[in-house]
């Protein structure tokens, strides 16, 4: 198991896409996907860099910038990114800063979506993400 990285630059485009293919694939419109943010800025790389390949499937996708990871969970919703999310937190015996957002319960767009996510962590952790920045949030 594990997910598929992709550079940040394509973070659009990977929303983008992820929303394309539900649109055309799941005509009831439940949760297609969750988009789930994760600050893992106090773990080594090393220990990232296994979690992901225990934690992960081969059919999610990883962005980051720097130690801030954005996980793209297909055919998951908000209690199943929960799930991802506490397992994270058991591998690296630590609570993380973490949030997260379902199309098309929270955004029909891949701004809408991660300008939902970011109020979501600026409200709750007082923190602007910078890297969102070419989604024009700020």
């Amino acid at each position: 198991m594990a997910g598929v990285h992709f550079g940040f630059d394509n973070f659009r485009q990977l929303l983008d896409l992820s929303i394309g293919l539900a649109q055309r694939l799941d005509e009831s419109r439940a949760e297609s996907f969750t988009l789930l943010y994760c600050d893992f800025s106090a773990v080594e790389q090393s220990v990232i860099d296994s979690s992901l390949e225990q934690i992960l499937r081969n059919s999610d996708a990883i962005v980051n910038s720097k130690f801030e990871y954005f996980f793209l969970l297909p055919y998951t919703d908000k209690y199943g990114a929960k799930i991802v999310k506490n397992m994270f937190e058991e591998f690296f015996a630590r609570d993380l800063n973490s949030s997260m957002v379902s199309y098309p319960v929270d955004g029909e767009s891949s701004r809408a979506l991660v300008e939902e996510l970011a109020n979501n962590i600026s409200a709750t952790y007082k923190k602007d993400l910078k890297c969102l920045e070419s989604f024009n949030l700020y």
